[in-house]
């Protein structure tokens, strides 16, 4: 901060160099050069005493840096008359200037944007605390699906919020889009759970790519070619199926049942690489969200509870209220159109979901 003194020392120390520049202008050509050339010469030896560490380096002051910024918007020459400071310095003065110019002419009292109301904060950390798996970019999302007009960008929730991960990059988001405008694409795998007595069930999970919308989902204990075409014609009624279904090369989705049935139901096969899940991101990264959403949570008793658990899950949670980066930030079943509020106005009913572990909200009238 500036106190009085240093603010009369810095109008003394212009006033001094504006009545010196008056003074020179009544002077002679000859005596001017005379004196540029005596001028000249004693910095010659200051500055050769700075160079061999006989005296310490001068520091500007700020009505030295204002001549100087002046001076090199009139002077053409003025990176070669500089000595005692580097041309790159004066032009740091000159943004550091203008920026400090523009946040006075503002008439704001801190740069930046402006700060988040105490409710938004609050609101956001309740999400949060009922919500502990949430990352920001899903808070944003689910602020934005309420129609809070004012949510905050997820990098200022992250600020609010321990632990939190990186959002994706613009590519990823974008990668599949043009591919999901021309194809009705879904895709199916198969992973394991184990029960609390040891026993391992597969479920097998197919999304729809356009709306990452879980279709179907079924559990077993021994799964079979006959059984995964059974569930997917469970996932496909009344003509409602894909052109494509993706999967990997497990022996099950490779089988010549498996495959007749396909081709009979005008379903085509589109098989990923040998060894590379990547190639079917999609589902993989779903059976990934119901491994650290739900099942790294919950243990399940038997079949049964895991059928009931995942239900819950999909239709409870995942399908009609959890949003996605990849549709830009909506949710698979698409909500209802709300009237756009402020976050600090907004008032929340939160209803539990598998014992509150999650939590889903609707705007109380």
């Amino acid at each position: 901060m500036l106190d009085g003194k240093m603010i009369l020392r810095f109008i003394r120390e212009c006033l001094g160099y504006v009545c010196s520049f008056l003074l020179t202008g009544l002077k002679s050509d000859r005596s001017k050069d005379y004196e540029i050339l005596l001028l000249r010469s004693q910095l010659s030896l200051v500055q050769l005493e700075i160079e061999n560490r006989k005296r310490a380096k001068p520091r500007p002051t700020p009505a030295f840096r204002l001549l100087a910024v002046f001076l090199s918007r009139r002077f053409a020459g003025w990176k070669t008359a500089l000595i005692v400071v580097k041309p790159e310095t004066v032009i740091r003065w000159h943004r550091r200037g203008f920026r400090l110019y523009w946040m006075l002419k503002s008439r704001r009292k801190r740069p930046g944007r402006p700060r988040v109301s105490r409710q938004t904060i609050a609101l956001v950390k309740r999400i949060r605390e009922e919500n502990p798996l949430l990352s920001p970019e899903k808070i944003h999302e689910l602020l934005v699906d309420l129609a809070v007009s004012d949510a905050p960008a997820p990098n200022t929730i992250a600020k609010y919020l321990p632990d939190t991960r990186k959002p994706p990059s613009e590519k990823q988001v974008q990668s599949w889009k043009t591919f999901l405008r021309n194809h009705g694409l879904w895709s199916m795998d198969l992973f394991i759970v184990p029960t609390i007595k040891f026993q391992l069930l597969y479920v097998l999970v197919i999304v729809s790519h356009a709306r990452r919308r879980i279709e179907h989902f079924a559990v077993t204990t021994n799964p079979t070619a006959i059984w995964a075409a059974q569930q997917v014609r469970e996932a496909t009624p009344f003509g409602r199926q894909p052109k494509y279904l993706l999967h990997d090369n497990d022996p099950i989705f490779t089988a010549d049942y498996f495959q007749r049935f396909l081709s009979n139901a005008d379903i085509g096969s589109v098989r990923t690489s040998i060894m590379s899940p990547w190639q079917n991101g999609i589902c993989e990264r779903l059976v990934g969200i119901l491994r650290r959403e739900v099942l790294d949570h919950i243990i399940p008793l038997d079949q049964n509870h895991l059928e009931r658990i995942l239900r819950g899950y999909t239709n409870g949670y995942y399908n009609p209220h959890r949003t996605h980066q990849g549709i830009g930030g909506e949710t698979p079943d698409a909500s209802p159109r709300q009237a756009e509020t402020r976050a600090s106005d907004v008032k929340l009913v939160a209803k539990e979901v598998l014992g509150g572990l999650y939590h889903t909200y609707t705007r109380a009238a």
